[in-house]
């Protein structure tokens, strides 16, 4: 490491001994300062590990979580970014907090947001990364999900080497043709028909001719067994399967991969795509499949990711949404409870959620009617918006809480003892802040 990278280094770590002591947060601010102070202190940090770089719309950090869990039955110590801090700043915040290794060079997993993995495969070279999906995200950042796919091709060229684990069942993965190896997992758990995705969804026109794609089923979204009657564009050959669904509650998944029998202590069908990454990375980096069972066994909750929480007797699930596909997989996933529960939206604006809130408007709200909730509450920067969506969806008379720091004392006069609260990303830092405050959580969280 040069003295400048050493330099860069001391100072980002004062920092974030600082910030942490005495200011209980400080994810991005050291990176900043160490990285204005040497540019390019990733090439002196990326010689150290073999890194994964985690991109996609929806699942980073669970993936992440879940591939760490993967990796530690091989591995004695596995550096990751478990917050979700996934911009340049926080990743080399990441590394500036890493513990050394003893064994020469360790191994990384990293989430990076897709916008930033150009900046980071500027000076590291992965071994591999991990495609979740693409969907509309962000639109005031990203764009549409072809503009999204061009910012991580971007980073991607700059690695040419490095295995891509896509998801074989999103069909941007396979519409261009890469110097890379490639692996594809996805579904394969029900017999094949002929059916199109619903009207409204996006990326269901084949890449090669344009024509609208066909699918054997559909898993959500534009997700499933693809194929194009029109030129024979279709889904590629999966590597890892998901092979049965077994039970899916509000609160666990029990599934088959390539007929091995798994359980994740998470609900929804859309982290069952989360845990395959992870059992997909896991088997291409050596690790057996009855010791990723043993990995997915752990009942460890990740940051905001149905993040469960004793308020007083009430049983507070907190869940991070911010767009529609997400969106509507986390509505699917609470209607399955059959107790009834409060649901609460806490809906923010700033960067890290996206400034355009116009993406409620595709959110199923209108399913909410279907299940026996007896109370909506409302809140976050902006309220006015959520509030107004959920009263176009039927919803009467929602009680309307503006300032984030009240929710918690809200919450605990709730009539039932389920709570789900839906909440974009810096609503889910501002309600956790409190809930910390208040001695119901820890501040951070572990992977």
């Amino acid at each position: 490491m040069s003295l400048r990278s050493s330099v860069a280094t001391a100072a980002g770590k004062s920092s974030y001994w600082f910030l942490h002591t005495f200011l209980h947060g400080g994810s991005s601010l050291p990176g900043k300062i160490t990285t204005a102070i040497d540019p390019q202190i990733l090439k002196a940090f990326g010689q150290k590990y073999d890194v994964v770089i985690i991109t996609g719309t929806n699942g980073k950090t669970l993936t992440t979580a879940l591939s760490v869990r993967v990796l530690q039955q091989k591995y004695d110590y596995v550096l990751t970014n478990p917050t979700g801090s996934n911009m340049e700043q926080g990743i080399v915040t990441t590394f500036i907090t890493a513990h050394k290794s003893k064994n020469g060079k360790t191994l990384a997993i990293l989430e990076v947001d897709e916008a930033n993995i150009v900046k980071v495969t500027e000076y590291i070279k992965p071994i591999a990364f991990i495609f979740t999906n693409l969907f509309r995200d962000q639109m005031d950042r990203y764009g549409e999900i072809y503009t999204t796919y061009d910012k991580i091709l971007a980073g991607v060229k700059k690695a040419p080497n490095a295995t891509i684990i896509a998801n074989g069942d999103a069909q941007i993965f396979n519409s261009i043709d890469l110097p890379n190896p490639m692996i594809f997992f996805g579904f394969d758990h029900t017999e094949n028909k002929d059916i199109k995705a619903p009207a409204n969804t996006d990326g269901v026109l084949c890449p090669k001719c344009n024509h609208i794609l066909h699918f054997g089923f559909l898993t959500y979204g534009n997700l499933g067994s693809y194929f194009c009657p029109h030129c024979g564009f279709k889904r590629p050959e999966l590597t890892y399967k998901v092979t049965n669904l077994t039970q899916l509650t509000p609160t666990s998944s029990n599934f088959e991969i390539d007929h091995h029998q798994y359980e994740i202590q998470i609900g929804g069908l859309y982290n069952i795509y989360n845990a395959l990454a992870a059992y997909a990375l896991g088997r291409f980096l050596g690790v057996e499949p009855e010791q990723i069972k043993t990995a997915f066994a752990s009942d460890k909750k990740v940051f905001g990711r149905q993040e469960m929480i004793n308020v007083d007797g009430k049983e507070v699930t907190l869940i991070l949404v911010k767009n529609p596909v997400g969106l509507n997989q986390v509505i699917d996933m609470i209607l399955s409870d059959q107790q009834p529960f409060s649901f609460v939206a806490l809906l923010n604006a700033n960067y890290a959620d996206g400034i355009d809130t116009s993406w409620i408007w595709d959110g199923n709200f209108e399913k909410l009617q279907q299940h026996d909730i007896p109370q909506f509450m409302t809140g976050g920067e902006r309220y006015k918006d959520i509030t107004f969506r959920l009263k176009v969806a039927g919803v009467a008379d929602p009680i309307i809480e503006p300032d984030l720091t009240k929710v918690a004392e809200k919450i605990k006069a709730l009539p039932t003892k389920k709570v789900y609260v839906l909440a974009t990303y810096t609503a889910v830092l501002q309600l956790r802040k409190q809930l910390a405050e208040q001695g119901y959580i820890k501040e951070g969280m572990d992977a």
